[in-house]
């Protein structure tokens, strides 16, 4: 992170999650003296009082949902991270409108009133599962980021700038397969797997949080930036944790759960089209086509099927070695072993 901190007011919805604690806890060694957490969550917004007990830690409660609720967390604030959201599958397939009202309607909330309020920049979290969405949390989140593009195309580029920042489930985060996997051996319990060929990115936290600073640092409006990341299957990585842990559970095939898909997918072929290379990243622009796009129709696009999607089936797959290099590097996972001699 090159930006200077120290005379920041920077904000985090949902900053009672995995995200927001590490993002606080970056932003605090780095110097800002002022943090503000917004969520629903009081027992939450306790604990993290508590435990951290930083004066630097201010503490919101509200609702995205709530524009007036957002609105007095939002003022006089310079940046913003926007992490709150529905994030679980199943959760948003029964419940699709929750997902539409925190992710697409909170969403539009945030960025509304971070215009409003004059702040420097907004990045927005969003996920693999909103490109070609086949759930209703990747449907809501797709629409997230054209909320987010649509704001953009609509606000100078001296004004709040806006962009959002996917990746697939973070390793060890809250409702993440490593700590189900982890709490099934010491359990004694088979290890449960959906579809052992099913492939996942292995990305850290402070990967995430890199993504998100580099967006930070770099974007333009309507952006979109994706991290590249090596991959592996989930009967691998099953296998791997067992070693790492010298268990000898039992790994058991349960089937595909709804909305799930095979594998993530970080940009499809039309956004690579129009991205930028930047080495450890994509820079997805948006799509600066106006209404007035009939040439796009009655000429169509000869490079259209030129390019392949960037997905977990198809980025560098890590042997059972590197795996387990990187799983070592989870400080959760080194928790867990010393609990577990």
């Amino acid at each position: 992170m090159l930006v200077s901190f120290s005379d920041k007011k920077v904000l985090i919805t949902g900053g009672t999650g995995s995200f927001g604690r590490h993002m606080a806890e970056r932003l605090l060694s780095m110097g800002c003296n002022h943090i503000r957490i917004l969520s629903r969550d009081e027992a939450k917004q306790d604990e993290m009082r508590v435990s951290y007990n930083r004066p630097e830690l201010k503490f919101y409660i509200g609702d995205i949902r709530d524009r007036h609720s957002v609105d007095k967390a939002m003022r006089g604030v310079d940046l913003v991270f926007h992490a709150a959201a529905l994030k679980q599958v199943p959760s948003c397939e029964f419940f699709p409108l929750e997902a539409v009202k925190t992710n697409i309607v909170g969403s539009q909330n945030v960025i509304d009133s971070a215009f409003g309020a004059g702040v420097k920049s907004v990045v927005c979290l969003s996920t693999d599962k909103a490109v070609m969405p086949v759930n209703a949390m990747g449907m809501s989140k797709a629409m997230m980021e054209k909320t987010a593009q649509a704001a953009s195309r609509q606000i100078d580029e001296d004004e709040t700038t806006i962009s959002c920042v996917r990746y697939g489930n973070v390793m060890y985060s809250r409702g993440s397969v490593i700590p189900l996997f982890i709490k099934q051996i010491r359990e004694g319990k088979p290890l449960t797997l959906t579809e052992p060929s099913m492939t996942r990115f292995m990305l850290s936290l402070p990967d995430a949080i890199e993504l998100v600073s580099f967006a930070l640092e770099n974007a333009r409006q309507g952006d979109i930036f994706v991290k590249k990341a090596p991959a592996c299957t989930v009967q691998l990585l099953a296998e791997t944790l067992l070693e790492i842990f010298e268990a000898d559970n039992e790994i058991q095939v349960i089937g595909m759960r709804h909305g799930e898909k095979l594998y993530e997918t970080l940009a499809s072929g039309e956004e690579l089209r129009r991205s930028e290379d930047l080495g450890g990243y994509y820079r997805v622009s948006y799509d600066d086509r106006d209404l007035n796009y009939s040439k796009f129709f009655t000429e169509g696009d000869p490079d259209e099927l030129g390019t392949e999607d960037y997905h977990s089936h198809n980025t560098y797959q890590l042997n059972k070695s590197e795996l387990k290099a990187l799983l070592l590097k989870l400080p959760e996972v080194q928790a867990e072993l010393k609990a577990h001699t």
